[in-house]
């Protein structure tokens, strides 16, 4: 009979792990162990900063329509307040883009928003 070896899948599951933590330093990218606390880390900071990172750009959002919005002397409460009473319906996003690429159609919006 010929001879069997075996092993074929616990060696691509450890190839793999160490594709995966490529780069990483110390014993985190050649021992077994520490491969897969890492790993399991790694994964476990992606799926909460992809949450993290809406929050964080809302966050930016608010302060450049507050830049804006200062530019053309009033304040961010007041701006989103007059806006929300003038039943205008633009999201921060698009204001932070309007204050920063097109500050001339910011500044229209500023004023239907303090009357």
């Amino acid at each position: 009979m010929s001879r069997v070896k075996r092993g074929t899948i616990a060696n691509k599951r450890r190839k793999n792990l160490r594709k995966a933590t490529k780069g990483y330093k110390w014993g985190r990218n050649s021992k077994l162990g520490k491969m897969k606390e890492a790993l399991y880390k790694a994964r476990v900071y992606m799926f909460a900063h992809r949450r993290k990172k809406k929050g964080d750009f809302r966050t930016l959002w608010n302060i450049q329509v507050n830049a804006a919005a200062r530019a053309n002397g009033t304040t961010y409460s007041k701006l989103i307040g007059g806006l929300a009473k003038s039943n205008i319906a633009i999201n921060r996003k698009m204001l932070a883009n309007l204050g920063q690429e097109h500050p001339e159609i910011f500044s229209q919006i500023a004023e239907k928003a303090s009357k």
